[in-house]
């Protein structure tokens, strides 16, 4: 996504050594539950890390490759379901844009805050996200992923209004 406000916001990615500690991360936790972080895989989640924003997959696959050379779509959307269903990245479906996740060791319930005005993400933990797991076992059901979001504006934007 990018700033279409007019107004400054902060950089939101990654250093380069939190990148890397991310990344090894994630192979581990691929490697524990018997998957792996292929290459595609571990690019696309270089790119959403450094970004350190929700980000659309028509960018990632213009930005896959090495001197702006593009990634053929299929490449980054089987990675990105990959990243998705391993709990290593989210979908935000309101935005159609992919998000980094930022809790990263373990399965849980994703609430993002979304700004409409400049697009910003920020991944918070939804107060409600047990109870609607316990509701779904209760009816019988197993969740595989829950994401909740919120649109409004983020803290510059509102500052900037």
């Amino acid at each position: 996504m990018s700033n279409a406000c007019g107004h400054d916001h902060p950089d939101t990615g990654l250093a380069p050594a939190q990148i890397v500690r991310a990344l090894d991360d994630a192979e581990a936790r691929c490697a524990a539950s018997g998957e792996r972080l292929t290459p595609p895989r571990r690019r696309v989640l270089e790119l959403l890390l450094q970004a350190g924003e929700a980000m659309k997959a028509y960018d990632l696959i213009a930005r896959y490759g090495p001197d702006g050379v593009a990634a053929k779509p299929p490449t980054v959307y089987r990675a990105l379901d990959f990243l998705e269903k391993n709990g290593l990245a989210h979908r935000i479906a309101s935005i159609s844009a992919y998000v980094a996740c930022s809790v990263g060791d373990r399965a849980h319930a994703a609430a993002f805050l979304i700004c409409d005005c400049c697009g910003a993400t920020a991944e918070v933990t939804p107060p409600e996200g047990e109870a609607l797991r316990r509701a779904a076992e209760v009816a019988g059901y197993s969740l595989e992923r829950t994401t909740i979001e919120g649109h409004g504006r983020c803290p510059a934007c509102r500052i900037a209004a």
